[in-house]
């Protein structure tokens, strides 16, 4: 039986600035869940999901609120489309546990 290679396709990535392998499929319905389809690879929505756990985390959103998600859409244009992401003015990133010896 013949293996069947799987074809990567590529786009030309917004965030990235270089082509890039594309995502499988829209990662959500509507105008801006085909535009992410069409301008973003997969790495970048990679950086995206760590942006957005920081920012969920950060702010104790709550998914369920329609202005949670208002808001994540905002913060995803952003990054993505806009000057670039920045981290909410508070924060700090996590120490790392010291090392045992």
């Amino acid at each position: 039986m013949a293996r069947r290679e799987k074809t990567i396709w590529v786009v030309d990535c917004a965030k990235l600035g270089r082509e890039a392998e594309a995502l499988n499929r829209p990662p959500f319905p509507g105008e801006l869940g085909q535009r992410v389809y069409n301008e973003i690879s997969k790495q970048a929505w990679e950086m995206w999901q760590q942006q957005s756990t920081i920012l969920i985390n950060h702010y104790g959103l709550n998914l369920a609120d329609p202005r949670a998600h208002d808001f994540l859409f905002e913060q995803m244009e952003e990054f993505f489309f806009g000057e670039g992401a920045q981290m909410p003015e508070d924060w700090t990133p996590p120490t790392a546990a010291p090392r045992k010896k």
